[in-house]
């Protein structure tokens, strides 16, 4: 079984408790070790990932998941591969991570949506890799881009 390192831990403040839990439980049922990449972020953070092209969201007139919402969380967490010393972004670990969170959110009564698919992965019987597939061929056949974000998990309220 992983363990949260100090950074991970770390990246957990200020997220909402449900989603914090989901993470823990995901830490024992996956066979892919993660850190916890991004939790909370100021609007300036946000900003920063819209300029680089890893964000939709500005931050400031579209606010984030990652930034604090109405309850005073934040209600988002990006959870990316670590092995071998580092941190991978490829699909296979990814969507190993993801059933793993699907798994814990139900086992816990949460619902999630994730960023490789852009809707809820809970309360579905199809796999993570599947539900990337029909999102990215949506997205096409409709004439639009699709945007993916295979580390980006979020509550849903």
């Amino acid at each position: 079984m992983y363990k949260l390192g100090s950074k991970s831990t770390k990246e957990l403040e200020g997220v909402h408790p449900n989603l914090v839990a989901v993470v823990k439980r995901t830490l024992e049922l996956t066979p892919v070790d993660f850190s916890v990449h991004d939790g909370l972020r100021t609007a300036a953070d946000q900003k920063a990932m819209y300029r680089k092209g890893a964000s939709q969201l500005d931050g400031v007139t579209k606010k984030s998941k990652h930034q604090k919402q109405s309850d005073g969380y934040g209600h988002a967490v990006d959870l990316v591969p670590y092995y071998d010393g580092a941190l991978h972004w490829e699909w296979e670990p990814l969507f190993d991570i993801a059933a793993a969170v699907a798994q814990a959110a139900n086992e816990l009564g949460v619902r999630i949506r994730w960023g490789g698919s852009w809707g809820e992965i809970t309360n579905t019987d199809k796999l993570p890799r599947e539900l990337n597939k029909e999102y990215v061929e949506r997205r096409l056949s409709a004439g639009s881009k699709a945007f993916t974000d295979g580390p980006h998990f979020e509550i849903l309220l």
